[in-house]
């Protein structure tokens, strides 16, 4: 009968099993795994904790190779393999599980960095973006450890390894300055904090606010919506205005008015300016004095504090300030200036031509 010829020292039966035994496993890990995930997932909807969430969230991240293998491995029990064959399947399957260990380690790192990001964002984008360079270093570490572990498993030698990994490291260093240069000033500007996550800067004549910090660049995303990306090196090279950190807003403002106002009336501006000023709940006001003479206009130079960094805020008092000035010389008859040219024509040269 076909069913029993031996090939490879199994007969078509018992091939025949395995690979039942494997499709078999395989559906019953998966539906398993989709049960039990689907049920812990309407568990979490209903609690606070974040260890449920996390928790589905590593479920989710099981992956096709890690179950298949669980799967080969298990029917591989019911065949007569070969030594050698045997060992390498043993050894692809502690591969495996290395993988999906590390894509797990990596979530569980990355999970905690976006939550602890969420929550301190508003607080402390500082301690957020230290704690964003730690995971990526956490993840790194995790990744090496991984990969050592998967040539150990291969049969290298790992000691070697790491000895002519450090000979050629200087012939790598020197072949990716650039690269490492990124590194360094990535580290640098996660030590030293000249801007964090969330901050708005303004580089040259760029500006925008701080998305993201990497290994190798920095990306803002600017006001009118594209995203700007930096080189690490490049950026600290930079002037950089940080105005997340300002405290106060030091408002400089200038008026003029027409060469035909009163004395009395260019006197008494400064006071209606600061009255008008001084009215607003968030402004320092600092003087208000006639400055000079234009070429059509008395020109004013009005200096206050905004005690507020929001532009928005700025933007609001300054409005009402301006309408609160435009209605004060309108009540006292005071008008602005605008460009104007006066002509004088000598009339008696042009009579004398005339005759």
């Amino acid at each position: 009968m076909i069913l029993d010829q031996v090939y490879f020292q199994n007969s078509v039966k018992q091939w025949l099993y395995a690979v039942g035994i494997l499709i078999g496993s395989y559906i019953i890990l998966r539906v398993a795994f989709s049960v039990v995930r689907g049920r812990l997932k309407k568990i979490s909807q209903k609690t606070k904790t974040d260890i449920d969430d996390l928790i589905v969230h590593l479920l989710e991240k099981v992956k096709f190779f890690f179950l298949f293998f669980i799967s080969v491995y298990v029917a591989s029990y019911f065949l007569k393999l070969p030594a050698n064959l045997s060992s390498i399947i043993g050894k692809l399957t502690i591969i495996v599980f290395l993988l999906q260990g590390a894509i797990w380690g990596n979530s569980i790192i990355r999970y905690w960095v976006d939550r602890y990001k969420k929550q301190k964002m508003t607080e402390d984008a500082a301690s957020v973006t230290t704690f964003t360079a730690l995971g990526f270093v956490l993840q790194l570490i995790l990744w090496s450890v991984i990969l050592l572990l998967i040539l150990d498993n291969l049969g290298v030698d790992i000691t070697a390894l790491v000895a002519g990994l450090g000979v050629g490291g200087i012939a790598i260093a020197l072949a990716v300055q650039s690269i490492l240069g990124d590194l360094f000033a990535s580290l640098s500007i996660v030590l030293d904090k000249p801007f964090v996550i969330g901050d708005f800067i303004i580089v040259d004549n760029f500006l925008g606010s701080v998305e993201h910090i990497g290994l190798k660049t920095t990306r803002l995303r600017s006001l009118s919506g594209e995203q700007l990306v930096f080189s690490n090196t490049d950026l600290l090279k930079s002037r950089i205005r940080n105005y997340k950190r300002m405290y106060e807003r030091r408002v400089l403002f200038a008026i003029g008015v027409v060469y035909q106002t009163s004395l009395e009336a260019l006197k008494a501006i400064p006071e209606y300016i600061k009255t008008i000023i001084e009215k607003e709940e968030l402004v320092r006001f600092d003087r208000a004095h006639f400055k000079g003479y234009g070429d059509f206009s008395l020109n004013f130079e009005i200096v206050f504090w905004v005690k507020s960094p929001d532009y928005n805020v700025y933007m609001d008092i300054q409005q009402r300030i301006n309408l609160e000035i435009f209605k004060k010389f309108q009540d006292e008859k005071i008008e602005f200036a605008y460009p104007t040219q006066t002509l004088f024509v000598n009339r008696e040269n042009q009579e004398e031509k005339t005759k």
